[in-house]
């Protein structure tokens, strides 16, 4: 077993110091937030006492024949992340994770596992940064890749700790942070509905929208009127769901479906297809206004059935957007991250998600969205430029303040982002302090997977909005 410390937390603040892959292993859940099944999640260390730093998180790829590209992505993404952030990493460890099917096949998820692990390695060290241990995680048990004592790493791999009996969980216990439930949990509150009868009434309802709303949407002299209404809508439903207690998560989702009919749920849908709507609609961020739009965000996001998929990109953004703005860094990622699968081009997901992986303050959009100008909707569009005004590809290019959040209104010859979504399936980055999932002094590293980066659009983007909303220039779906 190879014996080296990880040690977490800020210089001043009590560290906890981790021995051996069973405290790897156990510590997991605590730098993530959550449960990362079917993933692969690396992890950069600094210094002597190998310091946790910036982390990224990938699905594994389902197909063998993409490891050895993924590897050099991400090898390429954590490193030079790191590198931006808070220095060369001295060290990687790497968390493969992923239950087998019939849940009794551990060890051999992990032989399958093991080409992927090689060429993690190999990626990082042609990189000149060492993978100091590589774990897999699967049905309850570890194993070690880098270990070849059979003495404590047997073949048949060792049990995880129970739940609540190591010091990590101690420390976050002390600290007040909880471990969510695993991704598949928190990704299943915002998918669509999968019960038939109830995703086909859903369906039919905004089938029976869609006619009468999006001509109005794309209207000039309409379009303010929708707005109006859907805002109306969306706030009477707030209302409705804060004067309801939430229950236990999965018992509240079925709540807040009960009190949310299909057409109510359609016309907010489609209302907020629209972006300066919706930008309007991001300003319900904070105190019990926050968390009940959270809770409308995310039973929208649901009601998005069938060939409406991708207009969940606004509710699941709007979702990542108060979860980040209320501390819920986690959840932001999850509820981002789909938001991108749904629509790999949705401008406002692209921005709020690299914006909370790189570990920036919501604070900044969130007085941007206040209005300050007396306004009581959003901002016209929220832009983050460099000091030289024009979109930035990567972090390392922002220059100053990594992030500014400006009142802009659209103009016809103003560059617009796209951005190119990268890598299989949602990837993630947390810049917390490990065990007590407090902010450091100086924030993590944090490296992104090919999140989407901002460049310039092309002619097929403006095509693809015209064939959904039938014309060019509605300023919907960004």
């Amino acid at each position: 077993m190879n014996k080296h410390h990880e040690s977490t937390g800020p210089a001043d603040s009590q560290q906890i110091t981790l021995r051996g892959p069973a405290e790897l292993a156990d510590a997991l859940p605590y730098l993530m937030g959550f449960h990362p099944d079917d993933s692969v999640v690396m992890v950069a260390l600094h210094g002597g006492r190998g310091r946790f730093g910036g982390r990224l998180r990938l699905g594994i790829p389902r197909a063998p024949g993409e490891w050895g590209p993924v590897a050099d992505q991400l090898a390429e993404s954590l490193i030079s992340g790191s590198e931006r952030r808070e220095g060369r990493p001295d060290g990687i460890v790497i968390f493969l994770c992923q239950d087998s099917p019939d849940g009794e096949s551990g060890r051999l998820t992990m032989e399958r596992l093991r080409p992927f692990a090689q060429s993690l390695r190999t990626a990082c060290g042609a990189l000149d940064v060492p993978v100091l241990e590589a774990l897999c995680i699967s049905d309850g048990r570890y194993w070690s890749y880098c270990c070849p004592d059979g003495r404590c790493c047997p073949d048949q791999g060792n049990p995880l700790a129970m739940p609540g009996t190591t010091v990590m969980a101690a420390a976050a216990a002390y600290a007040g942070i909880q471990v969510r439930g695993t991704l598949r949990d928190m990704e299943a509150r915002l998918a669509p509905w999968q019960t038939p009868d109830a995703a086909s009434e859903q369906q039919q309802a905004l089938d029976r929208a869609l006619p009468s709303l999006v001509p109005r949407i794309l209207d000039e002299r309409a379009k303010a009127e929708v707005a109006k209404e859907t805002l109306a809508l969306a706030r009477t439903l707030i209302g409705r769901l804060g004067r309801t207690r939430p229950a236990p998560e999965a018992v509240s989702d079925f709540g807040d479906d009960q009190l949310i009919s299909d057409d109510e749920a359609a016309a907010v849908i489609l209302g907020l297809q629209d972006r300066e709507t919706r930008d309007k609609a991001a300003g319900w961020m904070e105190g019990p206004d926050g968390l009940s739009a959270l809770r409308l965000w995310r039973t929208l996001a649901r009601r998005c059935v069938g060939p409406y998929g991708e207009h969940a990109a606004a509710p699941l953004t709007l979702a990542g957007w108060v979860s980040w703005s209320t501390g819920d860094e986690p959840g932001a990622r999850v509820a981002l991250a789909m938001a991108l699968r749904a629509d790999p081009e949705y401008t406002f997901a692209q921005l709020l998600h690299r914006a909370c992986n790189e570990g920036l303050d919501p604070e900044m959009l969130r007085r941007c969205l206040r209005g300050d100008d007396g306004d009581d909707g959003g901002p016209e569009e929220a832009t983050t430029d460099t000091e030289e005004g024009g979109p930035s590809a990567e972090a390392g290019a922002i220059r100053g303040p990594a992030l500014h959040v400006r009142r802009v209104r659209p103009s016809a010859n103003r560059e617009r982002g796209r951005g190119s979504a990268r890598g299989r399936r949602a990837t993630d980055a947390a810049g917390a302090t490990p065990t007590t999932g407090r902010p450091s002094a100086t924030r993590s590293g944090t490296a992104r997977t090919a999140a989407a980066r901002p460049g310039t659009p092309t002619a097929g983007r403006r095509m693809r909005d015209v064939r959904r909303y039938g014309r060019r220039g509605t300023g919907t779906r960004r």
